[in-house]
């Protein structure tokens, strides 16, 4: 079921008069959300219901058996269960194929022509998203960060929430449950933030991103036979179609949640405007960065052990974020891409604060640079992130990335800009423009629910315009999001 469908506003039209009803009884209201989460989740693939409760069930036993025992080694292999089950699902559904096919090239290459298996698996959707939530309750609980709950309700419906169930984002037990465990008070402020942030966040999705996906696919589709300015801006409109996809979804998610009383973390914030590689993981996917930052980059070492040991564990860090996204040597590359600029950031502070003006009008300029230049680089990973579709090995991506194509963006921009205006150039233009003015306010006020402080005659202005580009300009088809792969 799609935030993006009337199939979804007849769901949420029935289940929200009917969860506030319940509003002095919020253990009714979570068995409600509990049935909802389940239902939501069955519209897809109903006997993948089964793997969610298994996960549910077990991590709740967990979570119980490492608080109630003392010793220290016997706690321990309850978090390695939860661990083995969780990382055991996603693997077999997710990578087993893809570390099968690797492992037959590798020994073709060795000159061993050996048979393996491969096994039809259909991808149960979100499980990269519940495994992490569900598995990081059994660290926190190991970790004393959280007493366990003893109400398998209560857990059950933290898991299964349906807003944020199937692409995020990847709440933690400390925020979600206490607002589980708590009664809900209907907030008509609430409610009308979230009322925004619905509207908005499908706005992004309907009017922007769906209707870039005609361009970034036409473009992309015909990669090796257009021009150097055709695929500059192929790579902008996919940047803009991924960002709008990805945040127009949770928009909608905290939206929804808000409406139900619940606060979900934000997500992203204004990531095109980061200054350095290490200020967009800030932004972009938040809950995804910090969750591998505290489950992943501190328990390799982090920053401790020396220069060469924080660059190994960021690396290592990125990489296993990168094949959290996909199964496929694209995703790792990427991984590493990412990684690397992280690195090189890193490594350029000394230099970058050496160069680093004093004028306010200096550091103006400098800081518009390295906006630019951060976006830039970004833009070239989301090149090897998409090239996943038509390029899906280490050559592909090669060519995609391919010394003629860069030299033939950077040509375009520098000498020949040869981009049919009427065809590409000018509907990207007119697509992605409001959003920017949009978001440009937001980054120059510090506010990304300023649009809730305006005087009423601007909201007014605001609403209807976005009530037009939604009804004329906005794609009805429910198509899926892009997150939904991972």
């Amino acid at each position: 079921m799609l935030f993006n469908t009337f199939q979804f506003a007849y769901f949420f039209a029935i289940l929200f008069p009917t969860y506030w009803a319940l509003r002095r009884h919020y253990k009714a209201q979570n068995l409600l959300l509990l049935l909802a989460g389940y239902y939501f989740y069955a519209c897809w693939e109903p006997k993948f219901l089964a793997l969610l409760i298994l996960s549910t069930v077990m991590d709740f036993a967990c979570g119980l058996a490492v608080d109630r025992i003392e010793a220290p080694r016997k706690r321990k292999l309850f978090v390695i269960l939860s661990m083995a089950l969780n990382l055991g699902m996603l693997g077999y559904f997710k990578y087993v194929n893809f570390f099968a096919a690797s492992m037959q090239v590798a020994l073709a290459k060795a000159g061993l022509n050996v048979p393996l298996w491969h096994i039809e698996v259909v991808l149960p959707i979100g499980i990269s998203f519940y495994t992490f939530q569900s598995m990081s309750y059994v660290i926190d609980v190991y970790r004393k960060d959280i007493k366990p709950t003893r109400n398998l309700l209560e857990f059950a419906t933290f898991v299964s929430f349906f807003p944020h169930l199937v692409a995020g984002p990847i709440m933690r037990p400390t925020t979600l449950l206490p607002q589980i465990q708590a009664p809900r008070k209907f907030d008509l402020d609430q409610i009308y933030q979230g009322a925004y942030l619905i509207f908005w966040g499908l706005t992004k999705k309907v009017v922007v991103a769906d209707n870039l996906s005609w361009y970034v696919n036409d473009l992309f589709g015909r990669w090796q036979t257009i021009d150097g300015g055709l695929a500059l801006l192929a790579i902008y409109a996919f940047a803009f179609q991924i960002y709008c996809d990805f945040s127009g979804y949770t928009d909608a998610a905290r939206g929804i949640a808000k409406c139900l009383g619940i606060e979900l973390a934000l997500n992203f914030n204004l990531p095109y405007f980061a200054t350095s590689p290490q200020d967009f993981w800030g932004r972009w996917h938040i809950s995804l960065s910090k969750w591998l930052q505290d489950y992943l980059y501190i328990p390799l070492g982090g920053s401790r052990g020396g220069t060469f040991n924080t660059y190994r564990n960021l690396m290592l860090t990125m990489i296993i974020g990168g094949l959290w996204h996909g199964a496929a040597w694209t995703f790792i590359i990427w991984g590493a891409y990412q990684g690397a600029i992280l690195v090189g950031h890193r490594l350029a502070k000394p230099l970058l604060a050496r160069v680093d003006p004093t004028e306010p009008i200096d550091r103006a300029c400098w800081k518009a640079v390295r906006i630019i230049a951060t976006f830039h680089m970004v833009c070239f990973g989301w090149l090897i992130f998409r090239s996943t579709g038509a390029a899906p090995d280490i050559h592909g991506v090669v060519a995609y990335t391919g010394v003629e194509q860069l030299r033939g963006m950077i040509d375009a921009v520098l000498y020949r800009p040869a981009i049919p205006a009427s065809a590409y150039l000018l509907p990207v233009m007119v697509t992605v423009l409001p959003l920017l003015l949009v978001q440009v306010v937001q980054y120059l006020t510090k506010d990304l629910d300023i649009v809730l402080r305006t005087p009423w005659y601007v909201r007014s202005v605001f609403y209807t315009l976005c009530f037009y580009a939604f009804v004329l300009g906005g794609e009805f088809g429910g198509s899926q999001f892009i997150y939904f792969q991972f």
